[in-house]
């Protein structure tokens, strides 16, 4: 075999892409065949890919619950994961690191379901008077973290391999596209270095330097100030980055979801006290 056929050969061999039916339900009889299938033994947990996860999931455990406390909804952090991993990995020059790469995520994608658990339970304790130590947050936490694995393991093969492409499972479909295009891994990673200091320079100039307020209100218009004054209603809306970054992830359908069930709950307690008002006001007279 001349060289030219053997270096065709083995980049045939080295190009990963997804089989043609990853996306669409299974036709009676028809197989789904993995990007790793059981009869391959890729490298998966390495003291590297132990390390990188663990570093991952603390700087993103950081960053998610500051983000959830701030505006009460965490980011999937397996997106940005997957692209420092397979950046960083096409850097250090790495070869075959997709089954390192699938646990590097995993170990750092926990890191927004453990936040999540925490951040919207724990102030709770705090404003019930509720003393709780660094060792029972800790433990309640890590007891939450093996419960769901426990209740993930009875759901895994109903949803992943019986209803193959039925569900789009969008943010996991994104990963793992992140994960088998390594050609472009370098220009991700790019493009991630680049959004989060385009995000940095806007923070710093709304937050330090004061160009616009990061909170704008109704209160800025003429009809706003008079809703605020009468009816003690106030919309106010968050331009931060991180913010924005969060809609764009979650997507429109899935924001005007959340901005609905905002209005419910913050303008329903007032619409109800108005339409009392109403009727004590004029229904005794009729």
């Amino acid at each position: 075999m001349s060289e030219k056929n053997t270096h065709n050969l083995e980049q045939s061999k080295s190009k990963i892409e997804l089989p043609s039916n990853a996306y669409r339900p299974l036709e009676p009889g028809e197989s789904y065949i993995p990007v790793m299938p059981a009869s391959t033994k890729p490298k998966e947990v390495t003291a590297y890919s132990v390390i990188m996860g663990v570093i991952m999931a603390i700087l993103f455990s950081a960053a998610t619950a500051y983000l959830g406390l701030k505006v009460g909804q965490v980011f999937e952090a397996a997106i940005p994961i997957t692209i420092l991993a397979v950046g960083i990995g096409s850097l250090a020059g790495k070869r075959n690191m997709l089954g390192q790469n699938v646990i590097i995520q995993s170990i750092g994608a926990s890191s927004g379901v453990i936040v999540a658990g925490a951040i919207f339970t724990l102030p709770a304790l705090y404003i019930l008077g509720l003393n709780a130590s660094f060792w029972q947050i800790f433990i309640a936490s890590l007891l939450g973290g093996f419960l769901g694995i426990i209740l993930l393991i009875p759901f895994r093969r109903y949803f992943v391999k019986e209803m193959h492409g039925k569900f789009p499972f969008p943010e996991a479909t994104a990963t793992t596209e992140v994960l088998v295009t390594g050609e472009s891994a370098g220009k991700q990673t790019k493009i991630l270095a680049l959004s989060s200091l385009v995000g940095g320079i806007y923070d710093f100039i709304v937050g330090s330097i004061g160009l616009w307020g990061e909170q704008l209100s109704t209160r800025m218009t003429s009809w706003g100030s008079a809703l605020a004054e009468k009816y003690k209603m106030v919309l106010n809306i968050n331009t931060g980055a991180a913010v924005m970054g969060l809609g764009y992830i979650i997507g429109l359908p899935y924001v005007s979801i959340i901005c609905a069930g905002s209005f419910l709950v913050c303008y329903y307690p007032h619409f109800r006290i108005l339409c009392t008002k109403h009727y004590l006001t004029y229904g005794r007279r009729h």
